[in-house]
């Protein structure tokens, strides 16, 4: 296959910050990736007829807050948070088109200072990738049929963070 074809390059599409938290401890959460992003962040709910009573979770409750970031704040911001765990990631936590991974505590990203009226809270971090073309699947009208061969495998992930943030991938 011609590696030179453009139709086959992935890029980063958008990096995620979530955070799950209910009650005083949302206000704390949104204010963490308010502080971390710069930008707004958006409410998290359940839906309307969800039910969950060992969890305490009511139709329409708040649940959690997140943030998404795209193009050159999104690499800037997975630099900044690829930081925090030493740059190094799991290779069970790598997916098909994408990847996550947990932050214990926001003090450990570089550059972050202790907040008294956040106080000690951690955060989720999801990366989707994408390759041209995939309008064709996400359209509204005439959606088409995507090939498996146009997602982005694990292993072209692997690579393209090993080339571009120096990350070190370990485990199994």
């Amino acid at each position: 296959m011609n590696e030179k074809n453009p139709m086959r390059k992935i890029k980063l599409e958008k990096v995620v910050l979530s955070c799950g938290a209910t009650g005083p401890d949302l206000e704390k959460a949104r204010k963490l990736l308010e502080l971390l992003t710069g930008r707004k962040a958006q409410i998290t709910q359940s839906g309307p007829s969800t039910r969950i009573p060992n969890f305490n979770v009511k139709p329409d409750m708040p649940l959690g807050t997140s943030i998404t970031l795209r193009n050159q704040e999104a690499i800037k911001i997975l630099n900044q948070l690829l930081g925090a765990i030493d740059n190094r990631i799991k290779k069970r936590q790598i997916a098909k088109n994408g990847f996550s991974f947990g932050i214990h505590e926001y003090i450990e990203i570089p550059g972050v200072e202790y907040k008294r009226e956040i106080g000690i809270r951690g955060l989720n971090v999801t990366a989707s990738f994408i390759r041209a073309g995939v309008r064709v699947k996400r359209k509204k009208i005439k959606a088409g049929r995507m090939p498996q061969r146009q997602y982005v495998k694990p292993a072209e992930i692997i690579e393209f963070m090993k080339e571009n943030f120096k990350t070190e991938i370990y485990g199994k």
